[in-house]
């Protein structure tokens, strides 16, 4: 599956709502919609300049949905579903935060998979869905105004 509109991916992420998946392998399971809208207000607070980062917050749980049942392979298949609408740098966080650690991982990585560990706070109110419409708007165009070829 690839995203090619906002509307698109809005859609998958309300359907994260009552959705059950492990914030991290071994990890309880979250609500997924709660644990993106968490992940990325965690990453707006402690990276507010960093749309790119906060946006991987907030859609790294969709492939729980897209894939039920497979922890491992939730993340790549988040990083393809999103790479043609948000571009390769927002792919490259989501696909690398389930990694491990090693020389190359970058420091947006390791602040992403903090958030990741630390966003599964049930109850905890991180805002509504629709308040980041914008912000993947903003994403989105400038990835198809730099004529991004992913």
């Amino acid at each position: 599956m690839e995203l090619r509109r906002v509307e698109e991916l809005m859609d998958l992420l309300h359907a994260c709502r009552g959705a059950r998946g492990t914030a991290c392998l071994g990890g309880a399971p979250v609500d997924l919609h709660d644990h993106a809208l968490q992940t990325a207000a965690l990453l707006r607070r402690s990276r507010p300049a960093d749309k790119e980062l906060q946006v991987a917050g907030l859609v790294h749980p969709i492939g729980h949905l897209l894939r039920p049942g497979d922890p491992t392979g939730h993340a790549d298949l988040t990083a393809d579903a999103v790479r043609p609408l948000l571009g390769e740098r927002v792919a490259g966080l989501v696909r690398l935060h389930r990694e491990s650690p090693d020389n190359r991982i970058s420091e947006d990585v390791l602040i992403l998979r903090q958030a990741d560990e630390s966003a599964r706070t049930a109850g905890l109110d991180a805002g509504v869905l629709e308040d980041w419409r914008t912000v993947l708007e903003l994403v989105s165009a400038r990835h198809t105004r730099l004529g991004a070829v992913d």
